[in-house]
């Protein structure tokens, strides 16, 4: 599922135009990720939780040569899904 899939399911359900349901498609998405930059975490019910966690620094090797490589620290993404989500089969 794409974003345009998302957004086409909001105008089939509400009726909207499409200009509309892909603004607040965005708005949805833009300020999940602006919680994100925050180092807040995105809750949805009944589907999961998105928070920001620090990545360690490391020592990686380049797979072509062998040599070692210095990974810098950083942030990721990570995602926690909620127990309605976890149940599909």
């Amino acid at each position: 599922m794409i974003k345009l899939d998302i957004i086409n399911e909001v105008v089939n359900r509400t009726g909207i135009t499409k200009t509309k349901a892909e603004m607040a498609v965005e708005t949805v998405f833009e300020s999940m990720k602006k919680a994100l930059e925050q180092g807040d975490r995105s809750e949805l019910r009944g589907f999961g939780v998105f928070n920001v966690k620090p990545r360690k620094t490391g020592i990686g090797r380049n797979p072509r040569t062998g040599a070692e490589v210095s990974i810098p620290p950083g942030k990721a993404v990570r995602f926690k899904p909620g127990k309605e989500l976890q149940t599909l089969q």
